[in-house]
């Protein structure tokens, strides 16, 4: 999936007034993800996504300090929304929502097996972000 077919499903999804807001969101999103995902997966995951939005998932397992490491950062729900809050500047109630959104373009985006192994390495609260269908496999 290209950048611009991202941003754009991104953008309708989470109902965001325009592509600039969409893209900081998309960008919150998958960096938070990359700092949770155990480092290996994180890099698989950006070697599948746009060029700008892999830089932001391989910048930010470096900056949790497990670019070479095998387990990602431990945080459930509560911090994924703050972090993702924080780095999109919006409400954890909006970074939630938006969440919600880029996961679902990330599950259509990605290899079916990536995304069960990126549903796997999550922890229960987060997974409930997942699209219906992949949520419901773990539980």
């Amino acid at each position: 999936m290209h950048h611009e077919e991202l941003i754009g499903k991104v953008q309708v999804l989470a109902h965001l007034p325009d592509r600039n807001t969409a893209e900081r969101a998309a960008h919150a999103v998958v960096s938070t993800l990359s700092e949770r995902l155990p480092a290996g997966l994180a890099r698989h995951v950006a070697a599948q996504l746009p060029p700008d939005m892999a830089a932001a998932m391989r910048e930010a397992t470096g900056r949790s300090g497990t670019g070479s490491g095998a387990t990602g950062e431990r945080f459930g729900l509560t911090a994924f929304a703050g972090r993702v809050a924080d780095r999109a500047g919006t409400d954890e109630e909006t970074a939630l929502r938006d969440a919600v959104a880029v996961l679902e373009v990330l599950d259509a985006a990605l290899a079916p097996e990536l995304t069960e192994r990126m549903a796997g390495a999550l922890p229960a609260d987060i997974r409930e972000l997942l699209p219906v269908g992949r949520a419901a496999e773990y539980t």
